[in-house]
């Protein structure tokens, strides 16, 4: 299943490289591109990039709006 997310948009909007992303919120880089590809990732995963990309959990909806 393949799910619609801003993380890419959010990510170069915040003018974030990837790498930063991946050590802000202490993923792969393969975990990074599968969700920037629209694949599913863990809700811990989740919760992790939404603070990485400087959210708060209940803003969650904006980067994964889908939930």
């Amino acid at each position: 299943i393949m799910l619609d997310n801003h993380v890419k948009k959010i990510r170069e909007l915040r003018m974030m490289s990837k790498a930063e992303l991946v050590r802000q919120a202490n993923v792969s880089v393969q975990t990074i591109d599968r969700i920037e590809k629209g694949h599913q990732c863990r809700l811990d995963t989740r919760r992790k990039i939404i603070i990485a990309l400087g959210y708060k959990l209940d803003q969650k909806e904006k980067i994964f709006p889908e939930d």
